[in-house]
């Protein structure tokens, strides 16, 4: 008996199955499982009487199991597309897919598996399922080889795994290394003797890149240059720059096996030297040659020009006769007959002029020669003309008591003789009257006029060529006399 109800029971398993793939009606095996409760009464038989009656309840007791639970789900397919995003010196970072098929049930999280190269000693790093495609597996050994794998857990189990094709170092990931010049720099770089330089050239590269300089190929002197180096930029320091300092600097930057390379031109220039020698060549006339060369010291830096004086020996001033003067030779003209002088010349770089100058042993004398002076002949020309007055007489009134002036000008060639008369009667030398005539300009001043000095005034200006005359008229009026002198 126990051995017939077990085929039972296998067959109602599988044939639910069949019948729910292929979607058939269950009528016909319905009552082949009746005679199994029946057989199978000593299990009811301890409920007393209820197996007699719930015999016909039997069905509805099994009909859950003919629908039975669904089939049981599969696990997922692998996750796909498995790579390195970050890494640095303790931890590494993972990324991926879902997988293409996550079953029936969905997907519950993922299992992040680690293990050290060499080993098959698999170990799960997340306690808890991952819900996303991405992790961060921490607190690594720098230096250690992992092989990483991902499994995808659903409630069908693990899915297969997806597996680094290689073994990741755990180490910072490593950026080129990459030297930023600035543009200033790219050309030579000039300062004064004595001047502070302090040059920032930033630069990128991970891990942080070891930074070395050099000077035209040399370590640096640690005396004379400063460096600091922080983790994006380089500082070149010289406290007080020489004309030592001068050179081309080179920096490196290097990461493991790259590296990247820069060089900048540092030139320290100071006020050039005189020339190195100066002379007269010659003397003629008016002029001077004169010649001299480069100075021996430049001032470390392309000279200019040069700057020409010159100093009368009389005086002992110097002028300056040219100016930014580039070639090495050079004629002064325009001195004077008869005086003594002394030339010297300043060298002239971007600092500007030398302190000293080259002065010439000699001295250059201008002689006196004979000179034959014509005086050219000029037409001479005839300036007689009649007198004519340029400024009119303006008539005027005064009060009794009040001096007055009377104005005119005229002209003439030669000086015209200049008459004044009142009324057609002149005034000769009365003492009332002042007349004077300056270079064309005729004035008649009249003392303190009374009520007789009223009138009309006349100026005559005659010489052999002709005269002419001018008219005004004089009003004198009578002082206001205030009413309360009137009684």
């Amino acid at each position: 008996m126990p051995s017939k109800p077990a085929p039972i029971k296998k067959a109602a398993k599988k044939e639910p199955a069949k019948k729910e793939e292929e979607k058939a009606p269950e009528p016909a095996p319905a009552p082949a499982p009746e005679p199994a409760p029946a057989e199978a009464a000593p299990a009811p038989a301890e409920g007393e009487a209820a197996p007699a009656e719930e015999g016909p309840a039997a069905p509805p007791a099994e009909e859950p199991k003919p629908p039975t639970p669904p089939p049981a789900d599969e696990p997922t397919s692998a996750p796909v597309e498995l790579f390195i995003e970050d890494k640095n010196d303790t931890s590494v970072t993972i990324i991926w897919s879902q997988p293409e098929n996550i079953g029936l049930s969905g997907l519950d999280g993922y299992t992040i598996e680690i293990c050290k190269e060499g080993t098959e000693d698999w170990k799960a790093v997340n306690e808890d399922l991952q819900k996303s495609c991405r992790y961060v597996i921490k607190n690594q050994t720098t230096g250690d080889r992992l092989k990483i794998r991902v499994v995808a857990v659903n409630a069908g189990g693990r899915s297969p795994p997806v597996t680094l094709p290689e073994a990741v170092l755990v180490k910072e990931i490593a950026d080129r290394p990459k030297v930023r010049l600035p543009r200033f720099l790219r050309q030579r770089y000039v300062a004064n003797v004595g001047d502070k330089i302090n040059l920032t050239i930033p630069f990128t590269g991970k891990p942080k890149p070891v930074v070395t300089w050099t000077k035209d190929g040399k370590p640096l002197d640690a005396k004379r240059v400063n460096i600091r180096s922080s983790d994006r930029d380089s500082i070149l320091f010289i406290r007080t720059s020489e004309r030592d300092d001068s050179g081309v600097y080179e920096m490196c930057v290097k990461v493991d096996d790259f590296e990247d390379k820069a060089s900048l031109i540092l030139q320290i220039v100071e006020l050039p030297g005189p020339p190195a020698t100066m002379k007269i060549v010659d003397t003629w006339g008016f002029n001077v040659a004169l010649e001299w060369t480069p100075p021996v010291d430049s001032g470390n830096t392309d000279i200019k020009g040069y700057t020409v004086q010159k100093a009368d020996k009389k005086t002992g001033d110097w002028f300056t006769v040219l100016e930014h003067y580039h070639r090495l030779n050079a004629t002064i003209s325009d001195l004077i007959m008869g005086n003594t002088y002394k030339f010297r010349v300043f060298a002239e770089n971007k600092c500007g002029l030398s302190e000293t100058a080259a002065v010439t042993k000699g001295e250059a004398k201008i002689l006196k020669t004979g000179i034959d002076y014509k005086p050219p002949n000029y037409q001479e020309r005839d300036f007689t003309e009649a007198p004519k007055f340029t400024t009119p007489l303006s008539d005027r009134a005064t009060t009794v008591g009040y001096s007055t002036k009377l104005l005119c000008s005229v002209r003439g060639e030669p000086k015209p003789k200049v008459q004044w008369m009142k009324n057609q009667m002149i005034i000769g030398d009365d003492p009332k009257f002042r007349q004077i005539c300056v270079q064309g300009i005729c004035s008649l001043e009249i003392r303190k006029p009374g009520n007789f000095d009223g009138g009309v005034y006349t100026c005559k200006a005659m010489n052999k060529h002709g005269e002419a005359t001018v008219c005004c008229k004089l009003e004198v009026k009578q002082a206001a006399v205030p009413d309360a002198a009137k009684k």
